[in-house]
C-alpha cells in the first residue's frame, strides 16, 4: 500500500488449483496472442503442472503461434501497488546494458493486466522468458564435488551482486530456488515480486524474503539497496566452503533441504548451531573466516551491513595461503565437446592427455667421490682399527666401549650415503613417475565405463526408435476417440433439446390453465375481501359480536376458514373456536357452537357466490404473454440444436490440429533425438582415441617407473662402500 493513502480493499485471487482448471482451456481462459490457445505443461494425470510459491504459482506455456516456451506466473495472494512495481522494475531493467553485466541473469518479462479469466473474473499475470537451468541446490546436488566450478560459481554469484549493487537494486528474495544455473554455468535469478529499484523507494516490501537466508533483525520496514546484503554473504559463505571443502555438502546439507549448509536456527542461536559451529572450527582458514563473518553480520542492521564485494580480495587472499581448489588437469568446460547433459559425471570430457615430464634417467650408481666421501673413506679404517686394537688389548674394558668406534663408522657411512645426490635424484625420478601415473585414469576401468555408457546409448536408442510408432499410434487412437466422443456428445444433445421441444406444448398448456388458476384464486379472495361482517352480519351476529370479531382480526369473509367444536368442562357445555387464515385457532366470547356454524355457512354462500361468477378464461393479452415465451424458449432450443453440428466440427478440427502438432512434435523429438545420439556418438569416438593415448602413456610410464625401480636398488648402502674405495 502507498505511504499516505486511503486503505483500498484487498481482492481476493484464485487458488493455484483454481489456475490450473482455467489452463486447461487456454483458448478460452486467455486473450494475449502469445498464449491463447498455447499448451501448457501437463502431469501425469493430465492437469497443467504448477510450480507453486508463498504468492503466486507459476506455469509452462508454449505457444501455439511462435513456439516459444514462456513461464506465466499466475497471482494467488494480493500485492500491494503490483501493477506500479512491476512496471518500475521492468523499467530499471530493460534500461540495463547487457554487455556491462558480469552474466546474463536478468530475464525479460510482460506485466499483464487482466490477462487470465478464472471463473467470471479477470485477473494479471506475469509472463517471463523461459531459461533451461536448474536450481542453485540442485546444481551443488549434482556438482559439489567439483571444486573449480564451485569456486567458478562462487565468483559469478559474487559478480552478480555486483551487478545489482552497481545499478542499486536489490532483489529481496535471494535464496537457492531464486538462483538459476544454467547450462554454461552462468547464472540467472528469477522471482521479482520483492526486487527494489529507486523509483519503488517511496514504497514498503511486500515479503522478508526466505527465512534460511535473511537476518533475524529483517523487518517488514527493511526495503532499500541493502535488502540483500545478508543473504548474499549466506550464499557466497557457501559456495566458498563447498569448493574449499566439498564433504561438507553431505554433512550439513539434508536431501531436498529448504537452506544450504545453514539454517535461520543456526543464525539465531549461533551458540548451539552445529552446522555453524563445524564451519567455525574448520581447519581451513578461509572457511572459519567467512563463517565467523557471517555470525557477526546476524545481529546487525541491514543497513550497516558491509557489500559482499569486501570479502572478494580477502578471501582470494586468504585461500591462496591456504587450500584454494585447483582447477583439474586440462579439464575442458562442460559442454565444450558436446558432451550430452546426462553423462555429465559419467564420460571424461574431452581434454589435452597429459605428457610425461621430462624427468631424465635415474642414476643406476653412483659418480664422482666428494670431500665428505673421501673424509668418510679415511675415518672408517681409522675407526675399524682403534676397535680391534681396543678388543686384542681386552682388559676391564667393557664390550660397549669396543664397538663404539664401530657403530661411529657405520653411523657415518651411512649420512654420507643418504647424503649422495644419486640417491636425491633418483627419489625425485621415481615421485613424478608415480605423480603422473596417479593423474591417468585405469585404462581397462575406463574403457569398461566407456563400454557401459554405449550400450546404455544403444538400448536408449533401440527403446527410443521402438516407442516412436507406439507414440504415433496413441495420437492416433486418442484422434478418433475424440471424433466419437464429438459425435456422441452431439447426439446426446440433439435428443436431450428434441425432448425439450416436444415438451413445450404440454409446458403451454400447464403454464395457461396455471395462470387461468392464479387469476381466479385472486377473484375469489378479492370478493372474499370486498364482504365485511359488520356490513352484512350473518344470522344472529349482532354489533357487539361483529366489534370482538374485529378484535381478533375477522373482518370480512376472506379472514377466518371454518371452526372447531370445543367442549367446556366446567360448563360440561360445548364452545366453538374459529380458525384464522393463518392456521391458528381464536375463541370469541359469545361465539358459541351455533354462532359458528352461522359464520361458517355465511363464509361459504359468499365462497360458493364468487366462484360462481369468476372469469373462465384468460386475457388475450395475458394470454399472448405466456404463447411468446413459450415462442420464445422454442426459438433458443431450435437455435441450440442449430449450433450442434458447427460446435461438433469445432471439436472435430482441434482434433485433428491436436493429430497434426503431435505428430510434428514426435517427428521433431525424434529428429532431435537422433541428432544427440549423434553427437553423443561423436563423443564415444573423440573418448576412445583418448583412452588409447592414455593407455599407451600409461604403459609407458609403469615400464619407466620398474625401470626406475630396479636403478635405485643398485644405490644401495653396500654398492656404496665398495664405492668409497673402489671408486665403481
Amino acid at each position: 500500500m502507498t505511504v499516505g493513502s486511503p486503505t483500498v480493499p484487498q481482492r481476493q485471487f484464485p487458488s493455484g488449483a483454481a489456475y490450473a482448471e482455467a489452463l486447461q482451456h487456454t483458448q478460452l481462459c486467455f486473450q494475449h496472442p502469445e498464449l491463447r490457445g498455447a499448451r501448457p505443461e501437463l502431469t501425469k494425470l493430465g492437469l497443467p503442472r504448477a510450480i507453486s510459491g508463498a504468492f503466486a504459482s507459476v506455469f509452462s506455456l508454449t505457444s501455439a503461434t511462435s513456439g516459444h516456451r514462456y513461464a506465466v506466473k499466475c497471482f494467488t495472494r494480493y500485492v500491494p501497488d503490483q501493477e506500479r512495481r512491476y512496471q518500475a522494475i521492468s523499467a530499471r531493467l530493460a534500461r540495463l546494458d547487457q554487455a556491462e553485466l558480469s552474466q546474463p541473469w536478468n530475464l525479460g518479462f510482460d506485466y499483464l493486466p487482466d490477462a487470465i479469466t478464472v471463473g467470471q473474473e479477470r485477473y494479471p499475470v506475469l509472463k517471463m522468458e523461459w531459461i533451461e537451468a536448474v536450481t542453485l541446490s540442485s546444481w551443488l546436488d549434482d556438482n559439489h564435488g567439483d571444486r573449480f566450478a564451485v569456486d567458478r560459481l562462487a565468483d559469478r554469484f559474487a559478480a552478480l551482486t555486483e551487478d545489482l549493487s552497481r545499478h542499486e537494486i536489490a532483489h529481496g528474495d535471494l535464496q537457492h530456488g531464486n538462483l538459476l544455473v544454467a547450462n554454461d554455468d552462468t547464472l540467472r535469478l528469477v522471482d521479482y515480486d520483492g526486487m527494489y529499484v529507486p523509483a519503488l523507494s517511496g514504497l514498503g516490501g511486500t515479503e522478508r524474503g526466505h527465512r534460511n537466508y535473511q537476518s533475524p533483525l529483517r523487518g517488514n520496514d527493511d526495503f532499500g539497496v541493502t535488502l540483500d546484503r545478508f543473504s548474499a554473504w549466506v550464499i557466497f559463505m557457501s559456495l566458498k566452503s563447498i569448493a574449499t571443502d566439498p564433504a561438507l555438502w553431505n554433512r550439513l546439507h539434508e536431501p531436498s533441504g529448504e537452506f544450504l549448509l545453514l539454517t535461520e536456527e543456526d543464525f539465531k542461536s549461533p551458540g548451539g548451531s552445529t552446522g555453524l559451529q563445524t564451519l567455525l572450527a574448520h581447519p581451513d582458514g578461509a572457511v572459519s573466516a567467512l563463517a565467523d563473518r557471517v555470525r557477526s553480520l546476524a545481529f546487525q542492521p541491514l543497513d550497516l551491513l558491509p557489500p559482499l564485494s569486501d570479502a572478494i580480495p580477502k578471501q582470494r587472499t586468504a585461500a591462496t595461503t591456504t587450500s584454494t581448489p585447483a582447477p583439474p588437469m586440462a579439464a575442458a568446460p562442460i559442454g565444450a565437446g558436446g558432451l550430452p547433459g546426462w553423462m555429465n559425471g559419467h564420460v571424461t570430457p574431452q581434454a589435452v592427455p597429459p605428457q610425461a615430464s621430462p624427468l631424465g634417467a635415474a642414476p643406476d650408481c653412483f659418480r664422482t667421490r666428494t670431500v665428505l666421501d673421501v673424509v668418510t673413506a679415511l675415518l672408517v679404517p681409522l675407526l675399524l682399527t682403534m676397535a680391534g686394537l681396543l678388543f686384542v688389548a681386552g682388559g676391564p674394558m667393557p664390550p660397549a666401549g669396543v664397538a663404539a668406534p664401530v657403530v661411529i663408522a657405520a653411523a657415518i657411512t651411512m649420512i654420507t650415503w643418504s647424503r649422495r645426490v644419486e640417491r636425491a635424484r633418483s627419489q625425485a625420478v621415481l615421485a613424478g613417475l608415480a605423480k603422473q601415473l596417479d593423474q591417468l585414469d585405469d585404462p581397462v576401468k575406463a574403457a569398461e565405463e566407456l563400454r557401459k555408457q554405449k550400450a546404455k546409448l544403444d538400448a536408449q536408442e533401440e527403446k527410443r526408435k521402438a516407442a516412436c510408432p507406439k507414440n504415433l499410434d496413441k495420437l492416433t487412437a486418442r484422434y478418433h476417440a475424440e471424433l466419437k466422443e464429438a459425435e456422441q456428445r452431439k447426439i446426446r444433445k440433439q435428443r436431450d433439446i428434441d425432448k425439450k421441444i416436444g415438451g413445450l406444448s404440454e409446458e403451454l398448456r400447464t403454464a395457461l390453465a396455471k395462470a387461468l388458476t392464479a387469476k381466479q384464486t385472486a377473484y375469489v379472495r378479492d370478493q372474499l375481501e370486498r364482504r365485511l361482517i359488520a356490513h352484512s352480519p350473518p344470522h344472529g351476529i349482532g354489533k357487539m359480536l361483529a366489534a370482538r370479531l374485529a378484535s381478533v382480526g375477522i373482518l370480512t369473509a376472506a379472514d377466518f376458514t371454518g371452526y372447531r367444536a370445543v367442549r367446556n368442562s366446567s360448563y360440561n357445555s360445548v364452545g366453538a373456536e374459529l380458525k384464522l387464515r393463518s392456521g391458528r385457532f381464536v375463541n370469541v366470547l359469545g361465539i358459541g357452537e351455533a354462532k359458528a356454524i352461522a359464520l361458517d355457512l355465511w363464509r361459504k354462500d359468499v365462497y360458493s357466490s364468487a366462484v360462481a361468477r369468476q372469469p373462465s378464461t384468460l386475457h388475450p393479452t395475458e394470454r399472448r404473454s405466456i404463447e411468446q415465451d413459450s415462442a420464445r424458449r422454442r426459438a433458443q432450443l431450435t437455435s441450440q440444436r442449430q449450433n450442434l453440428e458447427p460446435a461438433a466440427e469445432a471439436l472435430r478440427e482441434s482434433a485433428r490440429k491436436k493429430l497434426e502438432d503431435g505428430r510434428k512434435r514426435l517427428a521433431r523429438e525424434n529428429t532431435l533425438a537422433g541428432e544427440d545420439a549423434a553427437r553423443q556418438r561423436q563423443v564415444f569416438s573423440r573418448r576412445a582415441l583418448t583412452l588409447q593415448q592414455d593407455k599407451a602413456l600409461h604403459s609407458a610410464l609403469s615400464m619407466s617407473l620398474d625401470s626406475a625401480r630396479h636403478r635405485r636398488r643398485k644405490l644401495s648402502y653396500p654398492r656404496y662402500v665398495r664405492f668409497l674405495y673402489i671408486g665403481h
